[in-house]
């Protein structure tokens, strides 16, 4: 079947009773699906919505109070079975969904989508336009390569190729006060300590762990009225690194969460800090939720530009993975200390 004109998708399905976003993306896709998800929320206000996200990160969904229901796939630490597959296409296909929409594009969320039963289909074309037969699995698709500008941008632009009314990016999130209180921090305490992560998935999108030594030791040194929090993901590698990251110091941070978190919780921990600072990881993401300012520094990734926000309150820079090296390079103390000041400065005028 032939797809049909998709600047006409939401003239044509704006009586939906039951809508999916399928997604099943990470922490940072999540984040950035979220103001395209505030556009279908908006768009069909009288239909009970779902979103499909990756099932490590379901927590983080307790932010979206006025989704009506949160799917969790496995992504992580393994991948779905084929018979855990065949098990989401049989949930799906007992909800008929009169809309699924899937912004993704990847071969399995595409499989999913077309196998969902979902009335009407849209999806956005892949970046390398899929499979010859991808424009076969939606009812409707929208053409919108990346641009230099930020994933959400890209997700609200493609809705607005299929009709829905665009709105400018907005996060629409919740995160009560008692997340902050399971850090042991008070809302007393905002704007008076630094949230750092000094970790990612990997070693070499990482700055070397002497000079982190340093890093910290330049805050405390260049910012005494601000206090230290660390924190890290809830895997055996990070909280390892953690272990030997605080043996290095002279004395041990304000704070430090060493995975005891879930995502909500350090969302709230970032949001009330005066500066984050992270490398390529997903506290970069909840940051960008919580207009939470930001010193990032990242590996020389072609796209990085679109997962990094633009504006005054953020820093990113980049380094270099040299031959040999088993960390980050060409990142210096100082450049992160002045980008650090920067930032302050243009929060305060």
């Amino acid at each position: 079947m032939a797809a049909s004109d998709p600047a006409n998708f939401f003239q044509r399905t704006r009586g939906a009773k039951k809508v999916m976003v399928l997604d099943l993306g990470f922490l940072g896709d999540t984040v950035h699906l979220l103001p395209a998800l505030w556009m279908v929320r908006q768009a069909y206000p009288q239909a009970e919505l779902h979103v499909a996200v990756a099932a490590n990160i379901m927590s983080f969904m307790d932010c979206v109070p006025w989704m009506n229901r949160v799917w969790g796939y496995m992504r992580y630490p393994r991948h779905a079975t084929l018979r855990e597959n065949f098990q989401m296409v049989a949930r799906l296909r007992r909800e008929k969904f009169d809309v699924l929409i899937n912004l993704n594009g990847s071969d399995r969320s595409s499989w999913l989508s077309f196998l969902s039963g979902a009335r009407e289909r849209l999806g956005r074309v892949p970046d390398d336009g899929g499979p010859w037969f991808w424009r076969r699995m939606f009812t409707a698709y929208v053409e919108c390569p990346p641009a230099a500008e930020p994933v959400y941008f890209l997700k609200c632009r493609s809705l607005a190729k299929a009709g829905f009314p665009f709105t400018q990016p907005e996060f629409h999130v919740e995160i009560p006060a008692e997340n902050l209180r399971a850090a042991e921090i008070s809302e007393a305490d905002a704007g008076t300590y630094f949230h750092v992560s000094p970790f990612t998935t990997a070693d070499y999108k990482e700055l070397p762990p002497a000079q982190f030594v340093e890093f910290l030791a330049a805050l405390e040194k260049n910012f005494p009225e601000k206090k230290l929090v660390l924190s890290c993901a809830p895997t055996e590698r990070e909280r390892k690194k953690m272990a030997e990251l605080l043996a290095l110091l002279p004395k041990k941070p304000w704070r430090v969460f060493a995975g005891n978190l879930n995502l909500t919780q350090i969302a709230a921990v970032i949001r009330h800090s005066a500066l984050h600072f992270c490398g390529d990881t997903g506290t970069l993401h909840l940051a960008v939720m919580t207009q939470t300012p930001v010193v990032a520094w990242f590996w020389p990734n072609p796209g990085w530009r679109e997962w990094v926000p633009a504006g005054d309150k953020y820093r990113v820079i980049v380094g270099a993975n040299e031959p040999g090296a088993a960390h980050l390079g060409k990142i210096s103390t100082d450049d992160l200390i002045t980008a650090a000041q920067s930032v302050l400065k243009s929060v305060r005028t």
